[in-house]
């Protein structure tokens, strides 16, 4: 077992190393924010600050769930940096061209159109931020891309778009809509623009995008392939060593008694049903909403002619149903585990069963204001503000507001308390049991620790240090 267990650490240790060293990475090369952008003639495009507040905008209206940023979200709507990277190089191409030659792009010759992209290209890849005093100096010519695409955006989400899923109305101040386009025109900036002495964009050259050279680079194809055969190759490691150990072809025999046959439930272990109830609810609800939310891949605005999307928009529809699914799992451990811990122990601690309905009335507390919250959010009820903290912090598997997770966390550290005092006994004896316990408790604290990475980021982090935590 000594060897087991300095396995178990070994790989632990390695593991988390090799996390840190990557979010060490993560926080040194992400693309920088700047505080305002202008053109070469001195044109203030974005003001300060407006990225972080777009980015807070695309948060209350569901973020990764309508629409994706990076690759990151849902594909019902475009992959916004994407579409905004995309806009914006036609729109330079079609006004060099029609200016030049006095023609469509798609109509002039193809020396002509090479001219034009190999142009496009350097404006485009070309770093021109100043980390000096947090500018970027960018090309008038996309300054006029910007404000066209901001047109654009704003007519999808103030008018909506049936094909995107999006309803009337998801966003209608102009001051928010050109910060949230300020949001999407850095995080195409970002894809698009060298990082500072090399030829890879911040993003390694995503989203793909022939206009601008973004293609995938050879790190990320070897990478790509060698970590799909490293995971190949472990399992069956693992499996050829398991199954050449002598241990496992040994035949045990099976106890003379059935261990449960003199079990009889404790109080606190009669107090779980209800969990299993609600994991049972939560379950048919989730496949409710997962029937709707695909069904607005076909009918963007309803459900088979029902106008569904004025009540459930599909934003909220995939938010509810990814939450959900958190929502039954989690719920599903605790009660496991909170019914396993007296069987374990054999012992029932004083105040258990208080302990978990007080935990139980926690969780409906938590599901009930979350799931609320998010629908105000999107059904902008909330301000940005009020939204990350009680709405929608707009990140897939993190949807819940910051209170409710705090709440949520607070619930799992109470389930931690009670499934350790549930386990001491167990763990005081000696035994081969003991170690099993052992990597039980530690599971357990795994479960209810790890929730907590969810917490490291606050309402203006930047995008990529919140996935580095989120994932």
């Amino acid at each position: 077992m000594r060897r087991l267990w300095i396995a178990f650490a070994l790989v632990l240790t390695v593991s988390f190393t090799i996390l840190g060293w990557i979010g060490t990475r993560i926080y040194e090369e992400a693309p920088p924010i700047a505080n305002t952008v202008v053109t070469t003639e001195n044109k203030v495009l974005i003001e300060s600050n407006d990225i972080q507040a777009g980015q807070n905008v695309w948060q209350t209206l569901g973020g990764m769930e309508v629409g994706s940023i990076w690759g990151h979200g849902s594909y019902v709507a475009p992959d916004w940096t994407a579409d905004w990277l995309h806009r914006e190089c036609t729109f330079i191409l079609e006004r060099w061209s029609t200016n030049e030659f006095g023609n469509e792009f798609q109509k002039i010759d193809n020396e002509k159109q090479s001219q034009l992209i190999g142009r496009l290209t350097t404006i485009m890849r070309t770093n021109t931020y100043d980390p000096s005093n947090q500018t970027l100096t960018i090309d008038p010519v996309r300054a006029e891309a910007f404000e066209a695409n901001l047109a654009h955006y704003t007519d999808v989400f103030s008018n909506g778009k049936t094909d995107y899923a999006i309803p009337r109305g998801a966003v209608t101040d102009p001051i928010r809509l050109r910060q949230l386009s300020a949001f999407f025109f850095w995080t195409a900036w970002a894809a698009s623009t060298n990082r500072p002495n090399e030829t890879i964009s911040f993003t390694n050259n995503w989203p793909y995008e022939p206009l601008v050279s973004n293609r995938p680079t050879g790190d990320a194809v070897v990478w790509t392939g060698v970590s799909i055969i490293m995971l190949l190759a472990g399992i069956s490691a693992m499996g050829w060593w398991y199954a050449s150990r002598r241990e496992a072809e040994e035949k045990h025999a099976p106890p003379r008694e059935d261990p449960l046959n003199s079990w009889q439930a404790t109080p606190s272990q009669k107090a779980t049903v209800k969990y299993f109830w609600v994991v049972s609810l939560l379950i048919l609800l989730q496949m409710l909403l997962g029937v709707i939310t695909a069904h607005y891949g076909v009918e963007g605005d309803g459900f088979y002619g029902i106008p569904l999307s004025k009540w459930l928009p599909y934003s909220v529809a995939r938010t509810w149903h990814v939450q959900l699914g958190l929502f039954w799992i989690a719920t599903a451990w605790l009660a496991a585990g909170l019914f396993i811990g007296p069987l374990v122990s054999e012992q029932e601690p004083k105040g258990q069963r208080f302990g978990v309905n007080v935990l139980f009335l926690a969780l409906l507390l938590v599901v009930g204001g979350s799931l609320t919250g998010e629908w105000l959010s999107i059904h902008n009820k909330m301000s940005d503000t009020v939204s990350f903290y009680f709405g929608h912090q707009g990140y897939e598997y993190v949807d819940l507001g910051r209170v409710w997770q705090i709440a949520l966390f607070a619930g799992l550290l109470l389930w931690l308390f009670l499934m350790i005092r549930a386990l001491r006994p167990a763990l005081r004896k000696e035994g081969e049991q003991k170690q099993l316990v052992a990597l039980l408790a530690v599971s357990t604290g795994a479960i209810a620790l790890f929730y907590g990475a969810g917490l490291t980021w606050g309402q203006h982090t930047h995008l990529s240090k919140v996935e580095y935590w989120r994932w």
